[in-house]
């Protein structure tokens, strides 16, 4: 069988699913990949989280942990990847009296619980203009992608490890 190359682009799933002695490479990276050893968070959020993402996410170097990854699964290790992160600004439509969800996620992902089908619903009825705030430990960078995919604007903010994340259905 056919085993991909490791990229950023690369599924945590489907990463442990090719290389499943990667999950303790992972895990030394970033204590915060602990929670991989959870198989509901496995089954569901490593499914559309990138390596990228989870770098971000467990405040890695995107470049260390794939040289990490490749060298484990025997891949070559003579290529760079960038890690670029544009500085967000504030955007007007910020208004905290607007938000009309808030969901703290960290006690959930704790007891590990999987926020994501929760979100989704919650953000589903949302009316335009109005804002859903997640608090999470992490950026939730999956969760960004998947509802910028559904019309929603965003804008994180992160203060002593805790960050603030604004949807907003435009």
């Amino acid at each position: 069988m056919q085993k991909n190359l490791i990229t950023p682009d690369t599924k945590i799933a489907d990463l442990l699913n090719d290389y499943p002695e990667l999950e303790k490479v992972l895990i030394e990276a970033s204590p915060l990949f602990i929670k991989l050893k959870n198989p509901v968070l496995r089954r569901t959020i490593a499914k559309v989280t990138s390596l990228k993402q989870a770098a971000a996410i467990g405040k890695v170097s995107l470049n260390e942990l794939i040289i990490k990854c490749r060298q484990t699964a025997g891949q070559d290790v003579n290529t760079s990847f960038e890690e670029k992160r544009e500085k967000q600004e504030k955007p007007l439509w910020l208004n905290t009296a607007k938000v009309k969800i808030e969901y703290d996620v960290r006690e959930d992902l704790d007891s590990g619980i999987q926020p994501m089908n929760r979100v989704l619903k919650e953000t589903a009825t949302l009316g335009k203009g109005e804002i859903y705030l997640l608090i999470t430990a992490f950026e939730p960078l999956p969760l960004i992608e998947l509802l910028k995919n559904r019309n929603f604007e965003y804008y994180t903010e992160e203060k002593d490890g805790i960050f603030r994340t604004y949807f907003f259905k435009s």
